[in-house]
């Protein structure tokens, strides 16, 4: 059982089809993917931010790879407009130095500092002292990809049951007692293993289980990030982002696969996911005639406010002590690109378990 219906829990779901056993992915909304998968900027990262070695960087060009050949095979828009990543004076020079060397470390292909000069050639709209050009950052329709990823994984097999909330669970020989609330009806359903891809409520599901899992359990943190629809024209044919902060990439300019344009996410802490707009928060200083409220995305975040960003926590029996558990934390950006490379990763362990399970 897969619990959490997003792009990775659904991606978790599609590869474990490929262990020979059935299937079942839970999803608490009426349709897959309603949370944070649908809510973001869609982009396929090129991984230039993330520590060397760490999951996020690792994962994310191994991910980025296979969401490509996956969409081009299955008609899925997925456009390689390439990203800026600007300077705006020069006490952000070597830091900008600093992130290409990171991301030539991270084996991101075409990595390349380029002058104010080269950088106004590619984007005339554009001013800064410096920038990055990322040619191999894409763009991808999310909600295409997810409901290919979803046909797939229908046809190969797996089931699926919607509007179904995990209430209970217990810890049993081989495998473990779910109890859930399915469209108001109660059921209890047993897994040989599970895989908790919760997202937002990831911490809330590790909590249910009983006996308790060994060690702490990471804890969720809510970043709230309005997006805003800029109207008439385009000012950038590429993705341009300002240089990262601690809590995010900044408030950054992208394209969707049909065109649109957009600015955001800024950064709001939360106590409680909460998607509402909140057009008099922050620092709203734009411009009304050409922007306007789009939508609102919340980061599951296992950093607090003020601290540094983690690396993806997927933690196995090695971690907290349970046989057959793999628990999914902080998955945040770049967690759309890294996903079907998530669950390669997630389908191994368990393979690896099973396999010295049954000697």
């Amino acid at each position: 059982m897969v619990v959490g219906g997003g792009v990775v829990g659904l991606a978790c779901a599609e590869a474990c089809l490929g262990m020979g056993r059935d299937v079942l992915l839970i999803e608490r909304h009426a349709r897959l993917g309603q949370e944070t998968s649908s809510r973001n900027s869609e982009v396929a990262h090129g991984g230039l931010y993330y520590p060397p070695g760490s999951l996020k960087a690792r994962l994310c060009v191994e991910g980025r790879h296979l969401m490509r050949a996956f969409c081009e095979g299955a008609g899925v828009p997925y456009h390689r407009v390439g990203k800026l990543i600007v300077a705006c004076d020069d006490m952000e020079i070597a830091p900008l130095e600093a992130l290409a060397a990171r991301a030539q470390s991270n084996g991101v292909e075409g990595i390349r500092l380029i002058s104010a000069a080269e950088a106004k050639a590619l984007e005339p709209e554009l001013d800064c002292v410096a920038a990055i050009h990322s040619p191999a950052t894409a763009i991808v329709d999310s909600t295409g990809f997810m409901l290919a990823l979803e046909a797939r994984y229908i046809d190969r097999g797996g089931t699926i049951a919607t509007g179904t909330n995990v209430v209970g669970i217990e810890r049993i020989p081989n495998g473990f007692s779910i109890a859930c609330v399915s469209n108001g009806c109660d059921a209890t359903i047993s897994a040989r293993t599970l895989i908790l891809s919760g997202g937002l409520s990831a911490s809330a599901l590790a909590r249910l289980i009983v006996p308790p899992l060994a060690g702490p359990i990471p804890e969720t943190t809510y970043a709230k990030g309005h997006y805003f629809a800029l109207t008439g024209k385009i000012p950038f044919s590429r993705l341009v982002y300002p240089m990262p902060s601690t809590a995010g990439l900044g408030i950054h300019f992208t394209l969707s696969t049909g065109g649109e344009a957009k600015f955001g996410p800024d950064v709001e802490w939360c106590a409680e996911p909460d998607a509402t707009f909140d057009e008099d928060g922050g620092a709203r200083n734009v411009d009304e005639e050409r922007l306007t409220p789009a939508y609102v995305g919340i980061r599951p975040k296992i950093a607090g406010e003020g601290t540094p960003a983690k690396d993806f926590a997927i933690e196995g029996p090695e971690t907290h002590g349970c046989e057959g558990l793999i628990a999914l934390y902080g998955i945040e950006s770049p967690g759309l690109t890294s996903s079907l490379a998530i669950a390669k990763l997630v389908a191994d362990r368990l393979t690896r378990e099973l396999a010295c399970a049954a000697k």
